[in-house]
């Protein structure tokens, strides 16, 4: 009979401090250290995905930037609706900012991806949050003709692109760099590019 209300006591006083430990409020995720460079998202274009940068990303691993300050997103509207695809923008940076301790993050976008991201920039706080644009044959004048202010672009295009026109790469107020001899996907697979965007994100 002692041992049983010995057993009781004890099951007893377990499920006390248990309900304790569930009433409290859960203690705030320490914030993470700042990694060494501003991390990097990476926006494809139409019918794209997160895996068409991997040459780019590695190319930038090999310069020095490792792979917590890279990261691709996969948008949800492959026909790239801005509404959607803003938002999903929206959500991923703010994810890398938590993850890497950083304030802002530089995109690199290719294609509708420089509309995509300049949509996020302009309609949804992003220009508080993005230091700088690499648009590669962006078509970006079907967002604006402007660079947004407070964020230092950079506009890559191509002389060779047919299915970008040129003129849609090109924004009032952004550093625009013409190229030639590199078709439109070519501009995720050139050794020039990549060097142009490597220098972009260093200034």
């Amino acid at each position: 009979m002692k041992n049983r209300k010995w057993i009781s006591i004890i099951l007893t006083g377990m499920l006390m401090a248990f309900t304790v430990l569930l009433s409290m409020p859960p203690s705030k995720a320490e914030a993470a250290e700042p990694t060494a460079r501003t991390p990097v998202v990476f926006v494809h274009g139409l019918s794209g995905s997160d895996s068409n940068f991997a040459y780019i990303k590695y190319y930038l691993q090999k310069q020095g930037w490792t792979s917590d300050e890279l990261y691709a997103i996969d948008l949800p509207s492959k026909q790239g609706n801005q509404l959607l695809n803003s938002a999903a923008i929206a959500s991923f940076v703010d994810d890398v900012l938590s993850k890497t301790g950083h304030t802002k993050v530089n995109i690199v976008a290719h294609s509708m991806g420089g509309a995509n991201s300049l949509y996020y920039i302009l309609n949804r706080d992003g220009a508080s949050k993005v230091d700088k644009l690499i648009t590669l044959g962006g078509a970006n004048r079907l967002t604006t003709s402007d660079a947004p202010a407070g964020v230092n672009v950079t506009s890559i295009y191509s002389t060779s692109d047919t299915i970008v026109a040129n003129y849609l790469s090109i924004l009032n107020g952004a550093n625009n760099i013409r190229i030639s001899g590199v078709s439109h996907i070519g501009l995720i697979f050139s050794s020039q590019v990549n060097q142009l965007i490597q220098t972009a994100l260093e200034e």
